[in-house]
């Protein structure tokens, strides 16, 4: 972190740094202020297949929910990088969330849980997922674990924690949904340009990554997933209502701390596949990516971004649309047993 504040200093304090500079130099500057999602991915120490595949199950699989109609996936959908694309975001009997569901692509490379960061982990997440009533609306834990076995899930988490003296528990279904999600990654044409494929991206995509970081979208929008690792007022320079129009403002994480310093903060959130995954922001306050631009610029960098700007700028965030993973893309094979309507 200390290097990457660095290079912030140096090209965020220097007139025009990167307008002339040759495409390698580029490469290396954005190379050292996001890094790069390799073409392959190493699986995490004491991370199983097996575990990762019940990941994989438990994600997709409606049966878990109180009334058969939620999963993870319903909010997270493939053919939506990972979003729903609702303005507010639905579980167990309909009931809506407060915001639109932000993509699990890339988390292994993000720190803040949530909006509001109201979980401290990814696993806290999927812990609790099973029984909150904006997601599968269990009534207890226990109830959570009699439709785990009556779905037929037993030997799987038998067999990917072998080790496990209860193997069937909640904070097991957790750790898989954790490791599952953190398999997600999207390699994306903007790495093979920082490794050195200068025809990667566009030459307009180009440009927009050099405005992308000279304007300072990078001093919040950083690392490999370019975000989810930091938590920043939204609306730094003015209410941020004034451009949304949002009609009841949400306060953000102080409705989780109660502090101050927390009015209107949130998630940085990551751009990776954004052109894919509108509406934007908490309050899903804009569909138009142009127009998303345009208010971040203003909002958080007190500037008027001219068209040229904004276009250049879409222009490399298009750069970022990745392949999805294979596990996520195809649902997987499930055990034929029924949805157990019981009731504890």
């Amino acid at each position: 972190m200390r290097r990457l504040a660095a290079v912030l200093l140096f090209f965020l304090t220097t007139n025009n740094a990167l307008a002339e500079t040759p495409v390698k130099e580029l490469q290396k500057t954005a190379k050292a202020l996001f890094g790069i999602i390799p073409a392959k991915e190493k699986l995490p120490d004491k991370t199983t297949l097996e575990q990762i595949e019940l990941g994989r199950k438990l994600f997709f699989d409606y049966r878990l929910s109180k009334d058969g109609t939620t999963a993870c996936v319903r909010c997270h959908q493939p053919q939506f990088y990972s979003t729903d694309r609702l303005p507010q975001s639905m579980g167990f009997n309909n009931n809506k969330g407060a915001r639109n569901a932000q993509s699990i692509l890339n988390l292994k490379y993000q720190t803040i849980v949530h909006w509001r960061f109201d979980r401290a982990s990814l696993e806290e997440q999927a812990l609790k997922a099973f029984t909150t009533p904006l997601s599968l609306g269990n009534s207890s834990v226990e109830e959570s674990l009699m439709r785990l076995k009556a779905a037929g899930y037993t030997p799987l988490f038998a067999r990917a924690f072998p080790k496990s003296s209860t193997p069937l528990s909640l904070e097991n279904a957790a750790a898989a949904l954790g490791q599952y999600q953190r398999s997600l990654t999207t390699r994306a044409p903007l790495d093979r340009f920082l490794e050195g494929d200068n025809k990667a991206i566009s030459l307009e995509a180009q440009k927009g990554l050099r405005t992308f970081i000279e304007i300072g979208c990078v001093s919040c929008h950083n690392g490999p997933a370019l975000g989810g690792r930091s938590l920043q007022k939204f609306g730094v320079f003015q209410s941020y209502w004034n451009l949304t129009q949002a009609p009841n403002p949400d306060k953000g994480r102080f409705d989780v701390t109660q502090k101050e310093e927390d009015l209107y903060v949130f998630k940085v959130p990551s751009l990776r596949n954004i052109s894919e995954t509108a509406p934007y922001f908490h309050d899903a306050s804009t569909s138009d990516l142009k127009m998303a631009i345009r208010w971040m610029g203003k909002l958080q960098l007190n500037k008027d971004l001219s068209d040229e700007q904004v276009q250049l700028i879409k222009a490399f965030l298009e750069s970022l649309k990745g392949e999805l993973p294979q596990r996520y893309r195809e649902a997987p094979e499930l055990t034929s047993e029924a949805h157990a309507g019981l009731t504890i």
